[in-house]
């Protein structure tokens, strides 16, 4: 299959691309790196990254960002963030993606763990993430021409560990390696409209 990874030079993009790569021909997309680059909030660069690419016959979304902050202190267009880039970035993918995706060819969004395992100044993350596991359920019925559509929700990556240091006490770390299966069941396997957890 020929698959394009959006966000491919992230910590969870390349668990997907490691993965994916061993049978499939990958195409990199990233912000400011990769095959090909894209800005995920603004449609006409979605749009014009699909119409250099051509027929898919997947799409791998691991790109997106939040906002980690007290509710307290949170402020409207903080929260806003993680809305326009991590979730709306994602599901316009989908949308300006549904004509080149190959019959029988699928879209993996990339969730996370704070919408099942909350930790404080998660807020925005743990909405972005519900969203689009509801999304992802309800146009899963509604894909044409065979299509499916699925999210990976992985856990704290052993990688991000150092990253988010005091973000997630408690928390057990995932490899990425089992993060990296849980995108080829999505892509090679045959579900629709589920949230895949990794972690």
């Amino acid at each position: 299959m020929r698959i394009l990874v959006v966000g491919a030079a992230g910590t969870v993009g390349q668990a997907a691309v490691k993965a994916l790569s061993q049978r499939h021909d990958i195409v990199r997309a990233g912000r400011s790196a990769g095959d090909v680059t894209v800005d995920l909030m603004d449609e006409t660069s979605v749009t014009a990254m699909y119409a250099r690419l051509g027929k898919i016959d997947a799409v791998v979304a691991c790109a997106g960002h939040v906002h980690f902050g007290p509710i307290a202190a949170m402020a409207p267009g903080q929260f806003r963030k993680g809305l326009d880039d991590k979730l709306m970035g994602q599901i316009n993918l989908v949308l300006l993606g549904l004509p080149l995706v190959n019959d029988g060819g699928s879209f993996t969004l990339t969730s996370g763990v704070l919408d099942r395992d909350p930790v404080r100044q998660g807020a925005n993350a743990a909405a972005v993430n519900g969203a689009i596991g509801a999304f992802v359920k309800s146009a899963a019925i509604e894909m044409p021409r065979g299509l499916r559509i699925n999210a990976v929700s992985p856990g704290l990556l052993e990688e991000s560990e150092k990253k988010y240091e005091g973000f997630f006490p408690g928390h057990e770390t995932v490899s990425s390696a089992r993060v990296g299966l849980a995108y080829v069941k999505s892509v090679e396997g045959a579900l629709t409209g589920q949230v895949i957890t990794a972690g």
